[in-house]
């Protein structure tokens, strides 16, 4: 097994410049997942439903009404884009995950690979990716429950109690709501969590196999004709913002410790759950277009719901279930995305990047409590505050940024360390790794400067964070090292 490289050996610089591209070691990081004090209670059932329930959401349900007056009819073609840029960073995951079978997902692999402060820009990326993600889902969340009020009872919650600052509201009180009973269900435990989550992803398959068969009925082929009246700029632009839909198939990847047979376990269910969302996003893509024209997209929020409304008309049962399967849905992909993102400031903590606070777990559950009431109260306000396209998009952007760090490792740990074990291997190494990275780059710039800006304020608190006490706590600091 390798050692951590945490004494600095003959001729090795411990300026800070030699700090931040020292690295810790795979077998390190296998032994740490070997020995983790987290539970190991999922099969690769249970890691596939694990991943298809963070991706499967508000991505669907939500944002592809934002999505289609970006891109016309040819968001079909978008989800493919979209869908195809995930499967190359897929393939890289489910090798790494499989290499290094830890809570920490793509940070993990960037701290073996690239460095610790490429290492804590990934990390970084992944707060952005997870926990922002979570707060949009549960702003969609809080649009299905008021549409489901509208449909069933005829009454809505007051805008004011439902709508962030700027859209008319003070605080959206549902979508801080369904984030504190995901805390709830994750403080029991990640095998209950399993279970719940388990549930609610056959409730969400059954409610878009639905929605397609109730959609079709209403089928217009000329609502794709043209098909691409936005041009082609027009259909990479809504790649880009359905690339949110596609977030959260690498959830497996931070249940690493938490998995009986992760070498084994992890790169089947990555590969498993993009495959079955990617078959879903088309089908219910063509379903919505062909029942709906595209221009009557605009400014819709439950999406779907509002598809069958004006199909089938709104009197009829089928809305009504939707939207209790959209409920449902949302309630999984908050669930698992706050899993995940909890998962990666442990790992983070135990690496000393954090406050040691975030690794500390609750011997009769095997749940980091306090990492998960902080992480939950961040994302409640957040969720509370803040309107869904932003948080949409700022998720894209931190996520491309992530994908592209992993598609980087596979190619550097195939050069370093070419003999070590891996249950998985990406085909075709390096060709597809950075087809990865291209496509990551070029759905990069196809987002909008507010979200670069956004981003680049992101990236620089993290790097002030890193500075003040990342780098003056680092588990590899040598015990002579002055951190000053």
């Amino acid at each position: 097994m390798e050692r951590v490289e945490s004494r600095p050996q003959a001729g090795q610089r411990t300026a800070r410049g030699g700090r931040l591209t020292r690295r810790q070691a795979v077998g390190t990081l296998m032994g740490e997942a070997a020995s983790s004090p987290l539970k190991r209670t999922m099969g690769v059932a249970q890691l596939t439903l694990l991943s298809v329930g963070a991706t499967l959401g508000t991505g669907i349900f939500v944002v592809l009404g934002q999505a289609v007056p970006e891109a016309g009819p040819a968001i079909v073609v978008s989800f493919v884009l979209a869908g195809v840029t995930a499967l190359f960073s897929a393939l890289s995951y489910a090798e790494l995950a499989g290499m290094i079978p830890g809570s920490g997902s793509s940070y993990s692999y960037a701290y073996a690979t690239l460095g610790e402060l490429v290492a804590w820009v990934c990390g970084w990326c992944l707060i952005l990716e997870y926990g922002v993600s979570v707060a949009a889902v549960a702003v969609g969340w809080g649009q299905y429950v008021n549409e489901l009020l509208d449909l069933a009872f005829g009454v809505t919650l007051p805008e004011s109690l439902s709508a962030p600052p700027g859209l008319g509201g003070t605080l959206n009180i549902p979508a801080a709501l369904i984030v504190v009973l995901a805390m709830v269900v994750l403080l029991r435990g990640a095998k209950e969590s399993a279970v719940a989550n388990t549930i609610m992803v056959g409730i969400k398959i059954a409610a878009l196999v639905m929605f397609c068969a109730v959609a079709f009925t209403a089928f217009r082929a000329g609502n794709f004709h043209p098909l691409f009246p936005l041009g082609a700029a027009g259909m990479s632009a809504g790649a880009a913002s359905l690339f949110f839909s596609y977030i959260g198939f690498d959830a497996a990847s931070t249940a690493g410790e938490e998995a009986r047979n992760p070498q084994r376990d992890l790169p089947r269910a990555i590969i498993l759950s993009l495959v079955l969302v990617t078959a879903l996003y088309v089908l219910v893509a063509v379903a919505a277009l062909g029942a709906m024209p595209w221009k009557q997209f605009a400014g819709t929020e439950a999406t779907l719901s509002e598809v069958l409304v004006r199909s089938v008309g709104g009197g009829s049962l089928w809305p009504i279930l939707l939207s209790i399967g959209a409920v449902v849905a949302t309630t999984s992909v908050v669930l698992t995305v706050q899993y995940g993102q909890i998962r990666i400031l442990f790992a983070m903590a135990r690496d000393g990047l954090v406050p040691p606070l975030f690794a500390k777990v609750n011997p009769r559950t095997g749940v980091p409590r306090a990492n998960t009431v902080i992480v939950s109260a961040f994302i409640a306000v957040l969720a509370a505050l803040v309107p869904l396209g932003s948080l949409a998009d700022a998720t894209s952007i931190g996520t491309l940024f992530a994908f592209m760090l992993v598609n980087l490792a596979v190619v550097i740990l195939r050069r370093r360390s070419p003999g070590a074990p891996r249950s998985f291997r990406v085909p075709l190494s390096p060709v597809t790794p950075l087809l990865g990275v291209g496509f990551c780059v070029y759905m990069l710039f196809s987002l909008g400067s507010d979200t670069w800006i956004a981003f680049g304020v992101w990236m620089a608190a993290g790097l002030v964070i890193y500075g003040l006490y990342g780098i003056r706590h680092s588990r590899l600091n040598a015990p002579h090292e002055d951190p000053a």
